[in-house]
């Protein structure tokens, strides 16, 4: 059962670093990073992260699929996982559809594009030679030359309920957005769990969380709340909870130290 932070791309970049050794300092397990339209290049970000720390675990929740072909996000993924193996986690998923029709990405099937992209990035990760010959997805015999000694999870973001299923069928696991109480994570573990047993791949499906925490309470109040959420989320069936500080107080260092004082690192 793991703790993390978000990242809010609503700070500019350059505070970046000083976020990440915070989180380190304080033995946060994970930091979490966004790619919103058109705000902080995921990517870019999770690099300088895990570069300036040896110990954190790096995510981006999440890379929209829209925005890029499938062996681009292999490559990426690939030469990130290589160079700071068992550190990144990264997921994917529909991205805000506005957005994408705003830069002429959006597509007629949201649900179909995921799967298909999900699945051919997850399969050159494994460093399979991939054909197919999707609606959106085409791939002529496409292999990664350094494909990862060890695959990172590869998680899918949702919401709605076919693609939390989705998430465990195709992925492995769930990142689910703006969670405030247990019965969504009870939920979101059924779904999920529906979907991995349905695909008949061994294992069980991750499941990540953002929960959105006003830092600006009062610290014995944001402490008991950061304590309560924790547990009530993990015994709910949770593998990791991520805080997400609120849009007009984008600064997670004061859920870090309420993560410490709460004593939900241990």
């Amino acid at each position: 059962m793991d703790v993390g932070v978000v990242f809010r791309p609503q700070q500019p970049p350059e505070e970046l670093q000083a976020v990440v050794r915070a989180v380190d300092e304080a033995g946060v397990p994970e930091l979490w990073l966004w790619e919103d339209c058109f705000l902080e290049g995921g990517l870019s970000t999770a690099t300088a992260a895990l570069a300036w720390t040896e110990r954190v675990r790096v995510g981006i929740g999440l890379l929209p699929v829209p925005l890029r072909n499938p062996a681009l996000v292999a490559m990426e993924i690939a030469t990130i996982a290589r160079l700071f193996p068992g550190r990144f986690v990264p997921a994917v998923g529909h991205g805000v559809l506005d957005w994408m029709g705003q830069v002429g990405a959006r597509v007629a099937s949201p649900m179909t594009l995921l799967r298909e992209h999900t699945v051919a990035v997850r399969d050159l990760l494994d460093g399979a030679r991939v054909e197919v010959e999707g609606r959106y997805v085409k791939l002529d015999g496409v292999a990664l030359d350094w494909p990862p000694a060890e695959r990172p999870p590869l998680l899918v973001g949702a919401r709605g309920d076919k693609t939390v299923r989705l998430a465990g069928e195709v992925a492995d696991g769930v990142l689910l957005d703006g969670v405030d109480d247990a019965d969504a994570v009870r939920r979101g573990r059924r779904l999920v769990d529906e979907g991995r047993q349905a695909s008949g791949r061994p294992g069980r499906a991750l499941l990540t969380l953002y929960t959105e925490v006003d830092a600006g309470q009062p610290a014995a109040a944001l402490n008991a709340e950061v304590r309560n959420r924790v547990a009530a989320f993990h015994e709910a069936g949770a593998d990791t909870v991520v805080l997400q500080s609120t849009g007009d107080r984008p600064d997670p260092r004061p859920l870090v130290e309420a993560l410490v004082s709460a004593g939900s690192l241990s």
